[in-house]
């Protein structure tokens, strides 16, 4: 009787032992949802397959409010890594669409700028690895205006009629609308809403191009004087116009950190570890700062940023104007009176 309890609790061992190898080799690939090319192929995917063995499938998204939903009727199925904004990170979050980080497979996150954690989105920082930092930014050409311009306010003026282009964002652009009115990015009052909603109305004889991908064309082309959007594209704008001037709006800053989370669903969740720490190195966050043209959130790698980060001005935003910058922050059912406000302003 002892011989053969003995070569059960043998094979059970080996079996849970087995189990348990199993369990840790995952298959070589790796789902990632975000928005197209922002990870970019040849600089990091190229590079973690030849270290690893493991294929990224790569699916996209054109807006946070996409991915929110896509997440939210598949509960994050076949998803391992979500990259997106903030507050939309904070949704995921908040309604447990997202899993814990194991800290201990990410030696690395010891590098992410303290400014980066410890954010609203992720108080415990227990859940996202920052990617990049964001500044929406206005980039004027001066001589198209006739006028200088130093905020917000300014793209009301009537001298700039069909002459303005946009990022096609709601919460972005009447969180700075609510802003020249004195209110928080965050407003969820109804009847403020709807003062923001009228006179957002009179910016749109202004408004030449909603585009929330390349408002950066418009500008460089010269089809557009002045242009409110994200800060690599004011970037881009710039190198092909130097002369366009960078304004930080009066009214205030907004700011923006976008990063990474793992699905409370991930089909590969040692896989996803693996390519958050590999982003997480010094030389991989300079070739993502280099390639994306957004502020790095990688204090180990901020010495060997490229010129352009110490020259640009929308890649130096001046730490007194940082000071009292606003993050958006999601507003749960509150979101829908943004998108409907801007709905009925895109179709005046």
């Amino acid at each position: 009787m002892k011989k053969l309890l003995s070569i059960l609790l043998s094979a059970a061992l080996l079996i849970a032992l087995a189990a348990t190898v199993c369990a840790e080799e995952e298959p070589k690939m790796l789902n990632v949802f975000t928005w197209d090319e922002y990870i970019d192929y040849d600089t990091i995917l190229a590079p973690f397959f030849e270290e690893t063995g493991i294929r990224v499938n790569y699916s996209t998204f054109g807006s946070n409010e996409e991915m929110l939903a896509k997440m939210e009727a598949t509960g994050g199925e076949g998803y391992d890594l979500v990259l997106a904004s903030d507050y939309v990170l904070d949704a995921l979050r908040l309604q447990g669409l997202i899993q814990p980080l194991d800290k201990s497979k990410l030696p690395n996150f010891v590098n992410i700028k303290d400014a980066c954690l410890g954010q609203y989105y992720d108080p415990d920082s227990a859940f996202v690895v920052p990617y990049v930092i964001g500044t929406p930014l206005i980039v004027y050409d001066p001589v198209m205006t006739g006028f200088e311009i130093t905020g917000i306010e300014d793209l009301w003026n009537p001298a700039l009629k069909d002459n303005v282009v946009i990022i096609d964002d709601a919460r972005v652009v009447i969180a700075h609308v609510l802003k020249t009115m004195g209110h928080s990015f965050n407003t969820a009052d109804p009847d403020i809403l709807a003062q923001a909603a009228e006179k957002l109305s009179g910016l749109r004889p202004n408004i030449r191009v909603f585009d929330y991908d390349t408002p950066h064309v418009a500008m460089a082309s010269g089809e557009t004087a002045a242009g409110f959007m994200f800060t690599p594209q004011v970037v881009w704008a710039r190198m092909d116009r130097p002369d366009l001037q960078v304004v930080y709006p009066k009214e205030g800053l907004g700011i923006g950190i976008d990063g990474l989370v793992i699905s409370a669903k991930a089909p590969h969740p040692g896989n996803a570890h693996l390519l958050l720490d590999f982003l997480l190195r010094p030389e991989i966050a300079l070739e993502i700062a280099a390639v994306q043209l957004y502020s790095n959130a990688n204090e180990a790698a901020e010495s060997m940023l490229p010129e352009i980060f110490l020259t640009e001005p929308s890649l130096n935003v001046p730490a007194e104007s940082l000071a009292d910058a606003e993050f958006l922050q999601f507003l749960g059912e509150d979101e829908a009176l943004y998108q409907d406000i801007w709905l009925t302003f895109k179709q005046q």
